[in-house]
């Protein structure tokens, strides 16, 4: 009987070949496919010393070379070439039978290809993976969404190949259908928001504190040594600290100040919008990157006047300020956790799925782009209460925060002051403060509603829903 893999992979790409490494180097028979058969034929001529493959010139190959239930893994582009290829091998599967989309998938794509496969007797898992090409090969933070008894059959496989934190594997069941897709999403956004603070903190350090990029890298490994360990914090190092071999300078000034970007955080915002759920950190972010790709934009505005160039701490005042940035990068950062814990919870709740926000946080301390020491506190925070309705209100995180608020309102007051945006530190900051505030302004806003447009509104003193009859008596009637 001819061999048979114990898992398919689809779509050769950087992603998909170094998956496809990552389970052979696991001891699994891998049946790799790939449109173009010369990828196929590269991988195995290359790699093959890795492991088990079995190459696959047709769909048709491939699907006969697995044993059953059959175990297809898709990695090509979202959208319509997903679509494709789900059409091109779901037939040739049988009842029983699994396709795993390890795209970036928009979470309302995969509900719907889960509920179309689930008619034709298939499964359909919708499974983030988390951490570039290098953790595809070396160990992914994986967030597999779909049915229970497709987890059971695909999930050891999945947790074989993942990230490793205290022996713990970074791949756990999130939910039925589009829920695994959804986290990723989720993650994603909190990357966005995660990389925007990141880069306002070194610039409040190059343009307040004065420190040339060479000088912020010593500050950010410094900082990878304390409680802002992670992944991101430790390649900000790397990248202030290299020099440009073009033009001898820091490598940061000689890269276009446009940030680009994919739509998963902008997914991230529209989700949270359709949810009611404030996620004005993950916004702010998006944004951000909008802004910065804006060059006429900002080319006609740049002689806007500004605050004038202000006094600019130095020597010891300096460094205070360079810790006060710490502060308020840390505070800030937690923000966007919790703002995107809160979505998951929400998500969860409107379609049903689940999630346990405390083993998401597990999954993520390895592997993904935003692993980061401080998961280990969410995951502790979210293990003794499942229910908790904010983050923020975990004892460790409301410490912090309340430590950190001082620093935190003098770095967005000073960059204020000194015209340097600073969109993510300071809609962190409101975020808290509003969370704080025992009354906020939306009673105005609310009246005002009621005034043009009839709205209603509710009273803080009784039950009921009502109107006032702005028009004529202003008298107060019930709706």
């Amino acid at each position: 009987m001819a061999q048979q893999a114990h898992i398919g992979v689809t779509g050769l790409a950087v992603m998909g070949r170094n998956l496809a490494r990552n389970f052979a180097r696991h001891g699994h028979t891998v049946a790799v496919h790939n449109r173009t058969e010369a990828r196929t034929r590269a991988l195995v001529e290359e790699f093959g010393h890795e492991g088990a493959f079995l190459p696959a010139r047709t769909p048709e190959q491939c699907v006969a070379s697995l044993e059953r239930p059959r175990r297809l893994v898709v990695m090509v582009k979202a959208g319509a070439p997903t679509d494709a290829v789900i059409e091109e091998f779901a037939p040739l599967l049988q009842p029983g039978d699994m396709i795993v989309d390890g795209g970036n998938a928009h979470f309302q794509d995969t509900r719907r290809r889960e509920a179309a496969l689930r008619e034709r007797g298939l499964h359909f898992m919708g499974t983030g993976v988390s951490g570039g090409e290098e953790g595809a090969l070396h160990g992914p933070s994986v967030m597999p969404g779909g049915s229970a008894e497709a987890y059971a059959a695909v999930g050891p496989l999945l947790e074989d190949i993942s990230a490793k934190v205290d022996g713990v594997p970074c791949c756990t069941h999130i939910g039925p259908d589009g829920a695994g897709h959804f986290v990723k999403m989720v993650h994603n956004g909190i990357e966005y928001a995660d990389m925007q603070l990141i880069a306002e903190a070194y610039d409040l350090l190059r343009r307040v504190a004065g420190l040339p990029p060479g000088e912020a890298a010593e500050v950010f490994r410094a900082w990878n040594g304390g409680r802002l360990e992670s992944y991101l914090i430790e390649i900000t190092a790397e990248v202030l600290a290299h020099t440009d071999p073009v033009t001898g300078g820091p490598f940061v000034d000689a890269v276009l100040d446009r940030a680009e970007q994919k739509g998963t955080g902008r997914w991230t915002v529209q989700t949270a919008l359709d949810l009611g759920v404030p996620v004005s950190g993950i916004a702010e972010a998006v944004f951000a990157r909008s802004l910065s790709g804006h060059a006429d934009l900002r080319a006609v505005a740049r002689a806007l006047p500004g605050p004038g160039q202000g006094a600019r701490p130095a020597g010891e005042a300096a460094r205070r300020f360079a810790d006060d940035v710490e502060e308020a990068l840390y505070a800030s950062k937690i923000v966007a956790y919790a703002q995107g814990a809160h979505q998951i919870q929400a998500g969860s709740r409107e379609y049903g799925w689940g999630i346990d926000p405390g083993a998401v946080a597990a999954i993520w301390r390895g592997g993904c782009i935003i692993r980061a020491r401080f998961l280990d506190r969410i995951r502790q925070a979210y293990d003794e209460r499942p229910d908790r309705v904010t983050l923020l209100d975990a004892e460790y995180v409301a410490q912090a925060l309340g430590a950190a608020q001082g620093a935190w309102r003098r770095v967005v007051s000073t960059a204020a002051a000194l015209g340097v945006p600073v969109p993510g530190f300071a809609a962190a900051l409101a975020y808290y403060d509003g969370l704080r505030s025992e009354r906020l302004p939306a009673a105005l806003v609310q009246a005002q509603r009621d005034f043009f447009g009839a709205h209603t509104y509710r009273r803080a003193d009784r039950d009921g829903v009502f109107h006032t009859r702005w028009g004529g008596d202003r008298g107060e009637e019930p709706a």
